[in-house]
């Protein structure tokens, strides 16, 4: 991301743009064997459960309901696919790491996971989504030495950051950036977010557009 201001960022408005356009579920899978054939340019959304990861998706969609979302952890147990705007697809992962439920569905769901992103050539980038009251945890470190293997590039955004006073917030930041500091898969710049107030999903949108653009597809 630039240093622009974001009232001086040409992709703030394109990606708000973009977001407005249609945005479709068409795919759903629960296997590497049932995934959709690659296509467009793939960005996905992974996080632990109750990261508020389908909130966001919404929020930056503008639709209350495209992503399933629940008080209850754990209920997205697929990759969902949806076509934004005809652009790209965004891929709504399964929340990992709740120990409330299934054992063996919690191995199953993670699984698919790490295989998803090992072997997507498609996928152009993961945002990993971190809980900005708790941080980076153990469960997440897992799944960013799994991008780091597959040579697959992530950003942080941090969400719930408008529950965090901006002291806290500032620190939180900071000591994100710390822990991925040599990670080289990892994009340098720590996004923040909240779905309730809005905050950072105008500097989301532009991210994803920037990336989009980068790579031909806008």
């Amino acid at each position: 991301m630039t240093d622009m201001a974001p009232d001086t960022d040409p992709f703030i408005e394109i990606g708000r743009k973009l977001f407005a356009g249609e945005a479709d579920f068409i795919w759903a899978s629960n296997s590497l064997k049932n995934l959709p054939p690659m296509s467009k340019v793939e960005i996905a959304f992974a996080g632990r459960s109750n990261v508020g990861k389908s909130s966001l998706v919404n929020a930056l969609t503008g639709r209350n309901t495209l992503a399933r979302t629940s008080h209850t952890p754990g209920r997205t147990q697929q990759l969902n696919f949806f076509n934004i705007n005809d652009r790209f697809h965004l891929v709504d992962m399964p929340g990992y790491g709740y120990a409330a439920v299934d054992k063996q569905k919690v191995e199953s769901w993670t699984q698919l996971i790490h295989d998803y992103l090992r072997g997507r050539a498609s996928l152009a980038r993961v945002y990993v989504l971190i809980d900005a009251r708790h941080g980076i945890k153990p469960v997440d470190e897992a799944v960013l030495e799994t991008l780091g293997t597959a040579a697959v590039s992530y950003q942080i955004v941090l969400t719930k950051a408008d529950e965090l006073k901006p002291g806290e917030l500032e620190k939180r930041i900071a000591d994100t950036q710390q822990k991925i500091a040599k990670r080289a898969a990892a994009f340098p710049v720590i996004l923040h977010t909240s779905s309730r107030s809005s905050l950072g999903i105008p500097e989301l949108r532009a991210e994803i557009a920037r990336l989009l653009s980068e790579r031909g597809a806008l």
